[in-house]
């Protein structure tokens, strides 16, 4: 291509339309075409470098030449049709020009599994080199996680953050999902997952992903999901494997996570890791009730005892502390409350409790 290049230099030239598509030129070759069609006056109309590879920078490189005044460029072609579609349905979307973005957010502007389909002939162009894709809340199912998958499965050697959170993938679009991990040239280094249906069986499939598949992700976002008996755990070992990458794991919610760590400051445990949990004769008050609470009716929270006798719990604390459990019911089976100074009105409040019908309470105290 650079031989080519040549016939900028001569003044008699009077190339108006040059067509380089699917020629292998990589970002070495557009920074010399960029740096060729500025140093030397030409006739160059229009310029077609569809299915090449242009690199972090080749992109910018030449659209940038759009913008000189002494470039006659007018035609400067990157994308195939179907690409080039899917570019100017986002472009419509943020405004700006996705080829020129390292960032792209498409939250909250419900595309479904069709509006990934638009998109997806763009994400696998190597023109496309974004490093941030975020689809938050945007209706997509397990059909346009296949979509997607197969996209970013073609064009994986970009993008470091995913997020999908607020979706309906479910464990099978989760699954689908999980197969970028299988592509040796994925560079994903952060995935959220919030809030996607994803149960006991999706944590074990994303488990054994990770341990399968060595990877570069170093956090994962799991918050609102619900992981069953065992799910956490499952997890939460990846993170002593000396072979996972992984650093920040996420399950809970800012408020929950306060609880969190409130727990573990007295117990010195995780109780996400729990089963029993006492923290008889500690001084709760309303504050840490919240604190407590928050963590309590968080699925991720799988107690099936708890304790908190002689803990000076009021009737006020009382309505918080069942409120979290109405919440999240399945797997409480024991309750000791004894000590404490629930009054009628407290028991009335338990008794309330105890007519849920999703409540699992075996023993009361």
């Amino acid at each position: 291509m650079k031989i080519i290049l040549t016939l900028f230099e001569n003044v008699q030239c009077r190339l108006e339309k040059l067509k380089l598509s699917d020629c292998s030129i990589t970002e070495e070759g557009y920074k010399a075409l960029s740096s060729a069609l500025r140093s030397n006056a030409s006739h160059l109309i229009e310029l077609d470098l569809t299915g090449n590879d242009p690199g972090p920078s080749g992109v910018k490189q030449l659209s940038d030449l759009l913008q000189d005044p002494n470039c006659q460029l007018k035609t400067l072609r990157f994308l195939g049709p179907a690409a080039d579609e899917g570019c100017q349905y986002v472009t419509g979307i943020v405004g700006k020009n996705p080829l020129l973005l390292r960032e792209l957010d498409l939250s909250e502007h419900k595309l479904g599994d069709k509006g990934v389909n638009k998109i997806s002939a763009l994400l696998q162009d190597k023109h496309c080199t974004l490093n941030t894709l975020i689809l938050k809340n945007n209706c997509i199912t397990e059909g346009g996680c296949h979509v997607l998958a197969a996209a970013l499965n073609s064009n994986p050697s970009n993008l470091t953050e995913l997020d999908l959170s607020e979706n309906k993938l479910g464990n099978p679009g989760m699954k689908i999902i999980l197969t970028l991990f299988e592509n040796v040239e994925c560079r994903l280094e952060k995935l959220k997952l919030s809030d996607c249906s994803i149960s006991e069986e999706g944590y074990k499939a994303l488990s054994s992903a990770l341990r399968s598949n060595p990877s570069h992700l170093i956090e994962l976002d799991l918050t609102g999901n619900d992981p069953g008996p065992s799910g956490v755990k499952q997890l939460s070992d990846l993170l002593q494997d000396p072979n996972c990458q992984l650093k920040t794991l996420r399950f809970l919610g800012p408020a929950a996570d306060e609880g969190c760590q409130y727990v573990t400051g007295i117990v010195g445990k995780n109780p996400l890791l729990l089963r029993e949990l006492n923290l008889s004769n500690h001084e709760l008050e309303d504050t840490n009730m919240k604190r407590l609470a928050a963590l309590l009716q968080d699925k991720h929270c799988t107690l099936n005892t708890l304790t908190l006798c002689g803990c000076s719990i009021t009737e006020k604390q009382c309505f918080i502390l069942t409120s979290a459990l109405k919440s999240n019911p399945s797997h409480l089976r024991e309750l000791d409350l004894s000590e404490n100074k629930l009054q009628d009105r407290g028991v009335k409040i338990l008794c309330d409790v105890l007519k849920d019908s999703h409540c699992k309470l075996e023993r009361l105290r």
